[in-house]
């Protein structure tokens, strides 16, 4: 028969069980901070698994689902306590695939309770608009994220603003915000048919008092004469384009000395992967180092790991990539980072490396 424990031993017994529950508890509060522990736990990275971009994200009603013109839907997105945004803003919309994608706020400023985004389909893309006009309905919830606003409108004493197609999305809040303060700004409004041109009615009544406002259908008129819209423009100037490749190259081409060109792209300029060569990508936060290949992205390396990662575009013009850099130098080729961004970050779908080695935040 066993004897019954001592009351010093209970009291022992007592004081080991409760520094084990509380170290435990400890532990589980450790892992949850940093899954990988005992690896040094770093600042959250820029971007990365979705469970971390949630936490920025928000869900929002999709409360009305119009037809703008031609393979164009509007939606209007609303929820509470808004951020604000200002012309030239994006949202990125979070597709019921997982899908991300970037479309431009075209709604009004002043709205606080609702976000509002236009999509064209694109029936030879790679999935994001066919899926905004054939699976989001009204009533139903879609996350966002942003916005953020890469393509803001420029302080200048005149504004040229230049849209093709459904690029007149970001163009469209900053004519209005340009006419309502009674500045020095024209329009130049190009597309393939007035069919297709959305917001088509209302920007023509924002040019109707001083002819502000030149609408270019190719089916009627041809191309956009972007040399004689731009050749008058004092000096100083603020040209803001949004629209198809073509159209940027042209307007770039054209743009008289001593003016200031700003581009929103539809897609990344092209880039040449010739001189690529391979290098390893050491994962900080995973303890694994991946090799690059000399025709593989990083992105495409380091999803083979972490399949995870969160991206979009894959062409290194939306951001949604975007990972801190520990150590290494890069060899950017995206169109989108600034300077400051580049000194600590890169966008690893496009961006490589210049030595042997990076080592990510991931």
């Amino acid at each position: 028969m066993r004897r019954p424990l001592s009351l010093p031993r209970l009291r022992t017994v007592a004081v080991a069980t409760g520094a084990a529950l509380l170290a435990r508890r400890a532990l589980r509060r450790r892992v949850r901070k940093s899954p990988l522990w005992p690896l040094p736990a770093l600042e959250e990275p820029i971007s990365g698994r979705s469970e971390r971009r949630s936490t920025t994200g928000r869900r929002l009603l999709i409360a009305e689902r119009t037809s703008l013109a031609d393979g164009v839907v509007r939606l209007r997105l609303e929820g509470p306590d808004l951020p604000a945004w200002e012309p030239g803003a994006h949202l990125d919309l979070v597709l019921p695939s997982g899908l991300v994608r970037q479309y431009s706020l075209c709604g009004d400023p002043a709205d606080t309770g609702a976000y509002t985004v236009a999509a064209r389909l694109v029936e030879d893309g790679r999935g994001g608009s066919r899926e905004v006009h054939t699976a989001l309905h009204e009533g139903m919830e879609v996350e966002v994220h942003g916005p953020r606003n890469r393509f803001p409108l420029s302080a200048a004493p005149a504004h040229i603003l230049i849209a093709g197609g459904i690029g007149i999305t970001p163009i469209l809040p900053m004519a209005r915000l340009l006419a309502a303060g009674g500045a020095d700004w024209r329009l130049l409004y190009g597309g393939r048919s007035r069919a297709t041109m959305p917001f088509l009615e209302e920007i023509e009544k924002l040019g109707a008092d001083g002819g502000r406002v030149t609408v270019v259908p190719q089916d009627e008129a041809g191309h956009p004469d972007i040399a004689a819209a731009l050749a008058e423009a004092p000096e100083g100037t603020a040209v803001h384009c949004c629209g198809p490749q073509p159209l940027m190259d042209a307007v770039a081409a054209a743009l008289p000395p001593g003016c200031v060109l700003r581009l929103e792209r539809f897609s990344a300029a092209a880039t040449d992967p010739a001189g690529s060569a391979p290098f390893e990508v050491e994962l900080r936060r995973s303890g694994r180092t991946v090799p690059v290949a000399a025709d593989q992205s990083v992105l495409a390396a380091v999803r083979a790991e972490l399949p995870h990662v969160s991206y979009s575009c894959e062409q290194g013009f939306c951001g949604t990539c975007q990972q801190r850099v520990l150590e290494g130098e890069v060899e950017h080729r995206d169109e989108l980072l600034t300077d400051q961004e580049r000194e600590g970050s890169m966008l690893i779908c496009v961006s490589r490396c210049r030595g042997g080695k990076l080592v990510l935040d991931l």
